[in-house]
């Protein structure tokens, strides 16, 4: 038997410590952090805990961002005295059609609801640090570097959450010095894990929160950081595109925000329902990069941080039941983003003040561990679902329709629609497939020959994940699990040319040629905690799961 192995057999079962609190949170991020903050401005004798799995507070926090600061003006009306780093007023929104060598940009026909003016441009990492210590502050204790790695649920009742062991081998073996992980238990536990959560994508089968609900759907963002030459720089301008590089049938586009000192951030979103397997996020967001329009923004400039992130695109009908016996949903583990907006920390923000409120009154009647219906109830009263309720058709249309038909006129007319009466004439359109199912057989689709990149506006993914501070204990368990070992090579190389050592942004999916046949090979060291794999992979083969405390990607400032 293998030594490791052996080791495994005779461990004696894991003797886990208990802590016990009102409210346990799952997630660092601006929906986590709000509850947080806002369970202690209604009651401050409420125990909360907050758990992050990233080093810090912001490790892995990664978005555009563009704000809204309607929802941080509701937890602090005083959020400019207090410091928080929204200092990059929009002055300048511009929305632009690619096409190879040229652009055209589109005048303001969109309505309101698109238009950015009175939005901040800033660094959702910096936000939440911010939030963060306002929430210390009040008195929220706050563990970083501490994974939610699975669930504590008694009698079909969530109680709590058991951090992820540390030391243990990749062969399974506890190294010298392990140390078990914890039971967080609370009367209520809120998760705020992003885009799919790994505990709440187990949780929404256990309780089946999304029967009834449509499939949720999803993009991905992938993001740099660039400092830019003086003169190419226009603070507070906001610049989105859609078209090139990509066709009629592949939903996506740029964004490209200026702010702070000389600082640049630009990212390319991709719908994650694309159809052709040869596609490859982070090569056509280099790709695009080189578009004169771009271009001339980035030369002379100096890239200095990446990172990607999948974000949740099903809007309105995608929800899920947002409440269960012990717990609840909040931010993007539910999927609140506004896919035309490209916004989704504001309703963040709120869902999880509304949440908090909800479980602070369930708290005040003494009540524990059962289903805080009034969530989602309240939140069906809030500025969150007005947001999404008047674009929930976008996505729909502009996946059925393509980006010429679809977004341009279809959607923008059923957004006036909303926008002016109220009401889609449309009613609410259904989404179709879930996004694992919508790659055609690679026979069926070209190949895409992508440029090699200068390493000077385009980069290759080892580099970028170089700069997005991304690192792995090596010796711990892979955390990307495969159900069947065997289907990457058997099943997915044949039918869609394996599409992981594509989809993932961060090279860390390979088809190894040897002299036995090809070999799947999954280098986790690489891993920014994006998600697509768990999403995408048509087989749905891949689980993402937490690695140790504090692995993954840094990303100051993005």
């Amino acid at each position: 038997m293998n030594a490791g192995f052996q080791a495994m057999a005779e461990q004696e079962p894991i003797q886990r410590e208990s802590m016990e609190y009102d409210v346990v949170i799952v997630g660092g991020g601006p929906a986590g952090l709000s509850a947080a903050i806002r369970l202690k401005q209604v009651n401050p004798d409420i125990t909360v805990c907050l758990l992050e799995k990233g080093s810090e507070v912001g490790a892995h926090i990664l978005s555009g961002a563009v704000i809204d600061p309607i929802g941080i003006e509701e937890l602090f009306p005083d959020w400019k005295e207090k410091g928080c780093p929204l200092d990059t007023p929009v002055t300048d929104d511009r929305f632009y059609f690619l096409g190879p060598m040229g652009s055209i940009r589109i005048p303001p026909i969109f309505p309101p609801l698109m238009s950015n003016h009175g939005n901040y441009i800033a660094s959702l990492s910096n936000v939440c640090k911010w939030l963060a210590t306002q929430a210390e502050a009040l008195g929220v204790e706050i563990y970083p570097g501490f994974p939610a790695a699975d669930l504590v649920i008694e009698n079909n009742v969530v109680k709590g959450v058991t951090t992820g062991d540390l030391g243990v081998a990749k062969d399974g073996h506890h190294k010298d010095g392990f140390t078990p992980g914890m039971n967080i238990l609370g009367k209520y536990t809120l998760f705020a894990e992003g885009a799919r959560g790994s505990l709440s994508k187990r949780l929404g089968k256990i309780f089946n929160l999304h029967e009834g609900r449509d499939y949720q759907k999803f993009g991905i963002g992938l993001k740099e950081l660039w400092e830019l030459k003086p003169d190419n720089h226009k603070k507070g301008m906001v610049l989105h595109t859609f078209g090139w590089p990509l066709d009629n049938r592949t939903g996506g586009g740029i964004f490209m925000y200026h702010w702070g000192e000389n600082l640049c951030s630009i990212g390319f979103v991709l719908h994650l329902n694309y159809w052709n397997p040869y596609t490859s996020p982070f090569d056509e967001f280099q790709r695009v990069k080189q578009h004169p329009l771009i271009r001339k923004y980035l030369e002379g400039g100096k890239r200095i941080g990446y990172g990607a992130r999948a974000v949740t695109e099903g809007g309105l009908q995608s929800i899920p039941k947002l409440a269960f016996p012990g717990g609840a949903l909040i931010g993007c583990a539910a999927g609140f983003m506004n896919v035309p907006r490209i916004k989704g920390s504001h309703n963040a923000v709120k869902s999880g003040m509304v949440a908090a409120e909800a479980i602070a009154e369930a708290l005040a009647a003494g009540r524990a561990n059962d289903t805080v219906e009034a969530y989602e109830a309240n939140l069906r009263e809030s500025h969150v679902y007005k947001d999404l309720k008047r674009v929930r058709n976008v996505k729909p249309l502009w996946s059925r329709f393509g980006t010429f038909i679809g977004l341009m006129p279809l959607a923008g007319i059923d957004m006036w629609c909303n926008q002016l009466f109220g009401f889609s004439p449309l009613g609410t359109l259904k989404h179709g497939k879930p996004d694992y199912a919508t790659l055609v057989h690679a026979s069926k689709a070209p190949k895409i020959a992508y440029p090699k990149p200068d390493g000077v506006i385009s980069f290759d993914k080892l580099s970028s994940v170089f700069l997005s501070n991304t690192n792995h204990e090596e010796d711990q368990p892979v955390h990307l699990k495969l159900t069947d070992p065997t289907i990457p090579i058997r099943v997915n190389l044949p039918e869609y040319d394996e599409p992981a050592q594509r989809y993932c942004p961060a090279g860390v999916y390979e088809v190894v040629q040897e002299t036995s046949g090809p070999r799947f090979q999954i280098n986790a060291q690489n891993c920014v905690h994006c998600k697509t794999c768990d999403i995408k992979d048509p087989a749905q083969n891949i689980t993402w799961v937490t690695p140790e405390g504090g692995g993954g990607p840094n990303y100051p400032n993005m």
